[in-house]
């Protein structure tokens, strides 16, 4: 019995040659294609049919749609009593799309126990166009001492597929999460994609999804094929968000 084949894409392909996501390998879990390029057109149509790129330095560009998906309902964050009381002391300010290179850079770079970064060169490049165009934005966590933490994705109609986040100090990622969530809420968006399962996005409410139903969530939600642009222009404290500070709140 042979192997399957990964399906190559070139360059030279329509945005739209990607395979059926139902025919992905189940070991790697959720591959699906190799090669092509990270145009717009191409991230778009990826991100709006469940497929996102991960790669390493070296790598072709390797595309995926795992299943099952890990998603966060923005009413379901979970964050403890003793964080929302670290949060309620800090002096956090969050702040929108002011420093997208800058967040992409703090979650490149190497942590402890994770040599090298999937976010190379070319994913920066690639996703700084998309910025330019209001499609990928970030959220980020300030202090007096600067830029603090952060995250960043893709927002497309209601759907905010998250790439990575980042903390410089204690629960400023949260931050960011928590701000995120709230925006999402208010502005009706149904999922915020987590892409794939890890202890700390399930601590935070994360929930895994079937590729089916993540699939025909995104038929409806992701249709319009429209970027978010109402992102708060002003800091705002991470006061603003908290419990008992919003009629909105998380509880």
């Amino acid at each position: 019995m042979k192997s399957p084949q990964i399906k190559w894409i070139s360059s030279n392909d329509p945005p739209d040659a990607f395979p059926d996501i139902e025919s992905a390998f189940e070991v790697p879990d959720g591959l699906l294609a190799a090669g092509g390029d990270l145009s717009k057109e191409r991230l778009l149509y990826a991100y709006r049919h469940g497929i996102f790129p991960w790669f390493d330095d070296g790598q072709p560009i390797l595309w995926w749609s795992p299943d099952p998906r890990c998603v966060l309902h923005p009413e379901s964050l979970r964050l403890s009593r003793r964080t929302l009381r670290s949060l309620n002391k800090s002096d956090f300010r969050i702040q929108f799309n002011t420093a997208f290179d800058d967040v992409v850079a703090g979650c490149a770079a190497e942590r402890a126990g994770q040599p090298g970064t999937w976010i190379t060169s070319e994913m920066r490049s690639a996703y700084r166009a998309l910025h330019e165009q209001n499609w990928a934005h970030s959220i980020e966590v300030w202090t007096s001492e600067g830029l603090v933490g952060g995250l960043y994705g893709l927002a497309i109609d209601r759907i905010f597929f998250g790439e990575s986040m980042f903390s410089r100090e204690s629960n400023a990622s949260k931050a960011a999460m928590l701000a995120l969530c709230h925006l999402l809420l208010e502005n009706n968006f149904r999922l915020l994609d987590c892409q794939v399962e890890s202890t700390h996005l399930m601590s935070l409410g994360a929930t895994l999804m079937p590729r089916q139903q993540f699939s025909s969530i995104l038929q409806n939600a992701c249709s319009g094929y429209v970027p978010f642009t109402l992102w708060p222009a002003e800091p705002l404290n991470i006061g603003d968000f908290l419990p008992g500070n919003r009629p909105d709140a998380l509880h």
